[in-house]
């Protein structure tokens, strides 16, 4: 059997179906072989090339016309902050609503009243809106608690600026301008990963607004740790675990953290990915334990399965976190 065609000057490219065609490199049978692999119509790569969001987006902007930029998460992308994306995310492209391109399998085409050119800059080869209408976007178009989540993620990477952020949606008017404004003022700069962010969003929006990464430190002004999400005057702690790594040396130093915390009068709840998929039952643990320190209960660390068999004098002592954090 005889192996494809792979004309050199396709080898790892993205490329469109017809200028192959036309300049002789393949013809359309040979587009059909296991050499190539399709990401739009008319829009091949090379089959030997990973299936990337990057590759998904080098084929999208040979289909563009000059009036179209990529906009939303797909900004966000080439911005910088590419944690927002996978290789299954749609591509999402903005235009003028006075112009016409699409529909096409695969890409999300968003009609936009105005698209200045302020609003657009150039990463590389491809066009997109600026950080500040990137996170304008999100903040309008996606739910919450997504579109906090994203823009956590700007915000954190100077992508975008709260103040700026919140300058500008106070005068937005017209779809999606309330939403707009409850993102923003949602969003902080010092989530570390984008399961706490919905951890804080869902507290917050059950009435239990916390500070993100506190750091608590004892009566003498040492450093004990800095906690995820903190209710300071009651001494509560919210801690999202994440991955978990099961060294002796890292557990120790888990262990020796969450003593201190203990040691200092902090009541602090572990939240795993999942109890996520239950967040109201989070929220309750959370309300219980604020109730707990109001009625003066101190030293208790907990999952939302409730206290740990394990014991520390007459403290309650949760698994190690992964220990990221001092």
């Amino acid at each position: 059997m005889r192996s494809p065609s792979r004309p050199a000057t396709l080898s790892g490219r993205v490329f469109r179906a017809r200028d192959a065609v036309e300049k002789g490199l393949l013809t359309a049978d040979q587009l059909r072989s296991s050499a190539w692999r399709r990401v739009y119509q008319g829009v091949y790569a090379d089959a030997a090339l990973p299936e990337s969001y990057d590759v998904r987006v080098a084929g999208a902007r040979l289909l563009m016309p000059p009036f179209a930029v990529f906009s939303g998460r797909t900004a966000a992308h080439l911005l910088g902050a590419r944690e927002l994306t996978d290789s299954e995310q749609t591509v999402e492209v903005s235009i003028p609503d006075t112009c016409r391109f699409g529909p096409i399998a695969g890409l999300r085409v968003r009609r936009v009243v105005s698209l200045e050119p302020d609003d657009v800059r150039t990463v590389g080869k491809s066009r997109c809106t600026t950080g500040l209408r990137t996170a304008l976007d999100l903040a309008r178009f996606e739910t919450l608690p997504e579109s906090v989540v994203a823009l956590d993620v700007l915000l954190s990477r100077g992508i975008a600026f709260q103040k700026e952020l919140r300058e500008v949606t106070a005068e937005l008017s017209g779809r999606g301008a309330r939403r707009a404004r409850q993102a923003v003022e949602l969003a902080d700069p010092r989530a570390e990963s984008q399961p706490e962010s919905r951890l804080r969003v869902g507290l917050a929006l059950a009435g239990l607004p916390a500070v993100a990464q506190y750091v608590v430190k004892a009566e003498d002004g040492r450093f004990i740790a800095r906690v995820d999400l903190a209710f300071p005057e009651a001494k509560v702690a919210v801690e999202y675990d994440g991955a978990w790594h099961a060294t002796t040396a890292q557990l120790r130093k888990d262990r020796r953290r969450l003593n201190e915390l203990v040691r200092a009068g902090w009541l602090v709840l572990h939240v795993t990915a999942a109890d996520m998929y239950d967040l109201p039952r989070v929220v309750q643990s959370v309300r219980e334990l604020l109730i707990a320190a109001e009625c003066g209960e101190v030293g208790a660390i907990r999952s939302v399965e409730g206290p740990t068999s394990l014991q520390l004098g007459e403290r309650d002592v949760a698994r190690g976190r992964d220990g990221r954090r001092g």
